[in-house]
């Protein structure tokens, strides 16, 4: 009977401590790391507009999340990097109650190449881990993996991403009085192919709507220009885009989210890993944006553009693309914004948590063993004994 006890003693104690390193590393771990996250106030950066709480959007941006596909995706990378990212996503929309997300492309990681019925897969997995109440809105831009780079982009790639998520992919929404400009980067190009030139016309005429926009007092002959124009509110948009803007590298990036110091000094390719220097200009005289949030290089970096633009890029969501994945809080009204970073638990520290319980767990065995092979000598003896 001692044996007895002791052996379910030890299965009793074994499956707790499994269930609790279990249930934090899986469950609880992203509570306390977006618990200490919290909406910027806008009244105490930029100067503030004096605008009532209300009038103030509550927006989560996130990038990359590289949903894996059938070709290179290895099951136990999927199962593990999806579900940090549905966690991750789903405690943050209960703890954070954001009226809108945007995530800045690269949804998938094989969109380019997906077959109808992989692309059914991805696109179902996920509408699952990015489920979200109807008060939320989530709005999704294309990537360059969603839809290929330029030379593998076509129209029917792209019309099935907007027909999935409902929507063109060069827009303007605007939400409490915040323009915002999300744009198809991917198509930037300036070499005249067909989905380029739609797309920059697009822009155009957004370019056009807007400045009208803004023109508070109007001679007779910008009245006449502005006549078919659409009207927004009078205010600098705020461009979302996969792409970051022309940068010869990420020299001056810094941070713990910024790419490994080995890496920053790598030259980008333009139309690879930023837009061109073309491209960038355009979209910067065109829009004269108060922001711009871009994604793709997976990694975080704050960036002026000619002395006025600034572009914050937003790192990957996923594990597979960082260690140390974020999402950016931004509170926006229609005269001022501000921004904070909300780190995720680090697949380090999971890791070594699962180390850390498995040696202990060998440990404990160790000395059960050790301790029941002693309690047997010691009743083996007794009945020697009583036996003389």
């Amino acid at each position: 009977m001692p044996g007895f006890s002791a052996k379910w003693t030890a299965v009793i104690v074994l499956f707790g401590v499994v269930s609790s390193v279990f249930l934090f590393c899986e469950y609880l771990i992203y509570f306390p790391a977006i618990l200490k996250c919290s909406w910027p106030k806008i009244d105490n950066v930029r100067g503030g507009d004096g605008q009532p709480a209300a009038s103030t959007l509550r927006a989560m941006v996130l990038s990359d999340t590289h949903l894996l596909g059938a070709i290179g995706g290895h099951w136990f990378d999927k199962l593990r990097r999806e579900w940090q990212m549905e966690r991750s996503f789903q405690t943050a929309l209960w703890l954070l109650r954001p009226e809108v997300v945007f995530i800045l492309g690269d949804i998938f990681d094989e969109g380019k190449w997906s077959s109808p019925k992989d692309w059914e897969d991805d696109v179902r997995r996920f509408q699952r881990m990015f489920r979200h109440p109807s008060e939320t809105e989530l709005i999704v831009l294309v990537g360059n993996h969603d839809i290929g780079f330029h030379y593998e982009m076509d129209w029917f790639k792209l019309q099935r991403f907007e027909k999935v998520f409902n929507a063109t992919s060069t827009r303007i929404i605007t939400q409490k009085g915040v323009n915002f400009l999300l744009v198809n980067s991917v198509a930037l190009h300036g070499d005249g192919c067909p989905i380029c030139q739609a797309v920059e016309k697009e822009l155009l005429r957004l370019s056009k709507d807007l400045n009208c926009s803004l023109q508070y007092t109007q001679s007779s002959i910008l009245k006449e220009y502005c006549r078919d124009s659409q009207s927004y509110p009078p205010t600098p948009p705020i461009v979302m885009q996969h792409y970051p803007l022309y940068r010869m590298s990420d020299a001056s990036c810094r941070g713990v989210d910024a790419a490994p110091p080995e890496e920053r000094h790598l030259l980008f390719r333009e139309k690879y890993d930023v837009l061109s220097k073309e491209a960038s200009q355009r979209l910067l005289q065109w829009f004269k944006p108060r922001l711009v949030l871009s994604g793709h290089t997976h990694s975080g970096c704050e960036v002026l553009h000619d002395n006025k633009y600034p572009e914050i890029s937003v790192p990957s969501f996923s594990w597979r693309n960082r260690n140390n994945p974020s999402f950016i809080l931004g509170s926006f009204s229609a005269g001022s914004y501000a921004l904070s970073k909300c780190f995720l638990p680090e697949e380090s520290t999971v890791i070594v948590l699962y180390c850390s319980a498995g040696a202990g767990l060998l440990l404990l065995l160790l000395a059960h063993c050790l301790w029941l092979k002693g309690l047997l000598q010691c009743l083996c003896l007794l009945g020697k004994h009583k036996s003389l």
